[in-house]
């Protein structure tokens, strides 16, 4: 957990596949980052899918098939089969061939899609050290599983920053569905609000929020970390200035 001016920042979240940038840009500032593979896996979610851009630049799913049980924790699930891998790879190849900075990420992509993979997690966690390496984000990773939290959604977050001794938590905006901030004000810890706004126009243009990150580092390179920060907003405990940024 971080330091910063006497407080200690918890960041979790669930690990998602081939994040988009508001993901990395909460952890700039952080030397650690809460990995959540204990939770209930979401059938459908950014768990196991990402979009990338199309012909014309509109978005394509990506999404990783998966077998699971209802209830079961990200950590167990299972991936189902094994054609994804090419077709991922022939559509991230497609999407980003003609990339400035491709050919230094295209060696590295293809060994994570020609490897095979039985479950999920140990995938999500391969691309998203990729990824924070390619920004320079130096975290440690740290997984839920290994603490043992009790509790669910606000009640959980809550048991996670006493096991760690932060007294901050950041969240992402979508935190706001289920979040209970008078729980967090009796318990002593403040809310951090991270958002991410692309600073280009046109919804699908490049590193917008809703394309994976990958965006950011086939376009720019070296660069993609100044453009990640360029988009990060923090703001303290208010969800709706948050959403107005």
């Amino acid at each position: 957990m971080s330091t910063r001016d006497g407080r200690r920042i918890l960041v979790g979240h669930q690990p998602a596949y081939l994040p988009g940038p508001g993901y990395f840009s909460r952890l700039l500032d952080v030397p650690h980052f809460l990995v959540l593979d204990h939770v209930q896996f979401s059938q459908g979610s950014w768990q196991q899918r990402n979009r990338v851009p199309g012909p014309d630049r509109a978005p394509r799913w990506l999404t990783v098939p998966v077998r699971q049980r209802f209830g079961q924790p990200i950590r167990d699930v299972q991936i189902s089969g094994d054609r994804w891998r090419r077709r991922h790879w022939q559509n991230l190849s497609q999407s980003y061939g003609s990339a400035p900075f491709w050919s230094a990420w295209e060696p590295q992509l293809r060994a994570v899609y020609d490897r095979p993979w039985s479950h999920l997690l140990p995938l999500n966690l391969e691309l998203i050290r990729l990824m924070l390496d390619g920004f320079g984000i130096e975290v440690e990773i740290i997984g839920s599983s290994a603490l043992a939290p009790r509790g669910a959604k606000t009640g959980m977050l809550v048991d996670l920053c006493r096991r760690t001794g932060s007294n901050v938590l950041r969240v992402g905006t979508g935190a706001a569905a289920y979040l209970d901030t008078a729980l967090l004000d009796r318990a002593g810890i403040d809310v951090q609000v991270a958002s991410y706004a692309a600073d280009n126009e046109g919804l699908w243009e490049v590193g917008s929020p809703g394309l994976t990150a990958l965006e950011l580092l086939v376009h720019y390179g070296p660069a993609a970390r100044a453009r990640l920060a360029d988009g990060a907003r923090l703001t303290n405990g208010s969800f709706a200035e948050a959403a107005h940024e």
